[in-house]
């Protein structure tokens, strides 16, 4: 039976770096027995361009109907002047909300061909592996009343609010939980609970599940202060992490250039049935859009993830990864993960890489 995948491949670098994925794709498709169609929208900038808003009803229908997505990215200084209601991030934020896409899951892996990139030393990074599972679907970004307003001193002041339910905390843990057990059964919840009530319903909620749930997995909390220098200091304490949507956003970032480049780093976002979108970590990076520079690896490999979590695929989602491998040790890399007297390519150079890497293994 086919499998529907949506590509959506959004602005800036986004057109560029899913080409590749693409390439990808048509191959498992050609020689590998993948069973899948695929099929075009346009989201972000690219919505508003072409419809006048950043999450056309066509795409938002085309991503429902679809058994997983691709996303490239959003955004760029074109569209900054748009009232927020029509800015490029509300059509991944409609995407996440409409689709109920409430975990998402981060990788930080560091490849050993790539240890030199990292900006920390060797011993301190090599055979880093850490799951980040971030709530996406509530917390501040979501929190409602928000906005700017008049104080009665005629000063402006901006005020969001951050609110999670418990069934919300509930759904999220039980994510963090479950992908603990197929690992290494640690999670570490980071939230702020010393200061915030909402941190304190979390830890309380995470708590509750560890003891009734999973006590086989052994579980620790931390301040998120903490948890960012930790992950600077002492990086591969940790294993599954669970936080919250902003906190999840801050920490998947740092956590991404320990192993290098943000370049390099896939992620799924997922439904409690496991449809799910998957992109890069990264933005569109609008200052070298069109140069043909852009590190493709990061969008390849949330194909890996897709065919992993959404299309029930681990033994071709093992093939793409090993082909990636097989390119970085092959010497090539992309602008962003070179180094002295390294072979320098673009970004359709290391798309075509991959597929001959597929093709060999």
């Amino acid at each position: 039976m086919n499998s529907k995948i949506a590509i959506l491949s959004g602005d800036g670098i986004g057109p560029e770096i899913v080409a590749e994925a693409e390439k990808v794709l048509h191959c498992l498709k050609q020689e590998f027995g993948l069973s899948a169609e695929f099929e075009h929208a346009p989201v972000g900038g690219a919505g508003y361009e072409a419809a006048g808003h950043p999450l056309p009803e066509p795409t938002l229908a085309l991503a429902r109907q679809a058994d997983a997505i691709l996303l490239g990215s959003v955004g760029g200084p074109q569209w900054e002047q748009l009232e927020r209601g029509l800015r490029p991030e509300q059509g991944l934020l409609g995407l996440r909300a409409g689709l109920e896409l409430f975990s998402n899951l981060r990788p930080a892996i560091l490849y050993p061909q790539l240890a030199d990139a990292s900006t920390l030393k060797p011993e301190v990074v090599s055979g880093l592996d850490i799951m980040i599972v971030r709530e996406l679907t509530g917390g501040i970004y979501f929190g409602e009343p928000r906005g700017i307003r008049y104080r009665d001193d005629g000063q402006r002041e901006g005020f969001n609010t951050l609110v999670y339910s418990e069934s919300e905390i509930e759904r999220i843990g039980r994510s963090a939980f479950e992908i603990a057990r197929k690992r290494s059964r640690r999670l570490c919840s980071v939230d702020k609970a010393n200061v915030l009530e909402c941190s304190e319903l979390w830890r309380e909620i995470i708590s509750g599940l560890g003891k009734d749930e999973f006590s086989d997995v052994e579980l620790c909390h931390m301040y998120v202060d903490n948890a960012a220098m930790q992950l600077v200091r002492e990086p591969k304490q940790f294993d599954v992490m669970v936080t919250t949507n902003m906190f999840g956003d801050i920490l998947s970032d740092a956590a991404a250039m320990l192993t290098g480049s943000i370049g390099m780093l896939p992620s799924a976002s997922l439904d409690s049935r496991g449809k799910g979108m998957y992109e890069p970590i990264h933005g569109s990076a609008p200052d070298i859009a069109g140069q043909g520079v852009a590190n493709p690896l990061a969008t390849i490999l949330s194909v890996g993830m897709m065919l992993r979590y959404s299309l029930d695929q681990p033994e071709l989602a093992g093939r793409i990864e090993d082909a990636v491998g097989k390119v970085l040790d092959s010497g090539l890399r992309t602008p962003d993960i070179a180094s002295p007297g390294i072979q320098v390519v673009g970004t359709a150079e290391m798309g075509d890489a991959v597929v001959a890497a597929l093709r060999a293994v």
